[in-house]
């Protein structure tokens, strides 16, 4: 018990050294000052997209209820039914139109999968190079993948655990969106 106990604390003084020189790092790090919106931008929020009603509007409506009430416009953030992924979706957009790459990550490969086609179809009238990185990809087209991450012609890339491995490359990334954050531990996150 006390040797596994030691070997605990050995693993924990070594992932905060790690944290430490991380974060001391990135003190010194310059960032990217993104610009202002782009018409792109202003007509990708105009765009018609799914909305689904919050848990408080399906309640409602499952008992008999009039469901979620929406205005004219765009949602604003506390819109009911307004959800995370347009959010990371638009904020993705952001970057890209700014010359960024952007990496997704999903904790399941359902989710990475369903976060692909969404970003697929909403990116579909722009030239945004969208792809997705998990298990239901074949070891050739994730190759191509982790191909166009480094050369940077992959704009977007959503995935699973996969980008987080020593073998994924980009040319310029610049927004990393973690879906469902709890589900990764400190050290994927710092990864």
């Amino acid at each position: 018990m006390a040797r596994a106990k030691g070997k605990v604390r050995e693993a924990v003084r070594d992932m905060a050294k790690d944290l430490l020189t991380l974060y001391a790092a990135r003190e010194t790090m310059q960032g990217h000052s993104f610009g202002k919106d782009t018409v792109w931008q202003r007509e990708l929020k105009t765009l018609s997209h799914t909305r689904r009603p919050g848990p408080a509007a399906r309640n409602r409506r499952n008992q008999g209820g009039h469901g979620a009430v929406e205005t004219d416009g765009p949602p604003a953030l506390r819109d009911v039914g307004y959800g995370k992924t347009e959010v990371a979706l638009r904020v993705a957009f952001k970057a890209v139109t700014d010359g960024k790459q952007v990496a997704m990550l999903a904790p399941t490969t359902i989710l990475a999968q369903q976060h692909y086609t969404t970003f697929l179809d909403r990116m579909a009238a722009y030239p945004v190079t969208v792809e997705v990185l998990s298990r239901f990809r074949t070891p050739r087209e994730q190759r191509q993948v982790l191909l166009g991450l480094e050369r940077g012609t992959v704009d977007v890339v959503i995935g699973t655990h996969r980008l987080l491995q020593e073998d994924v490359h980009f040319k310029d990334l610049g927004l990393l969106i973690i879906d469902e954050e709890q589900r990764f531990g400190v050290a994927h996150k710092e990864s």
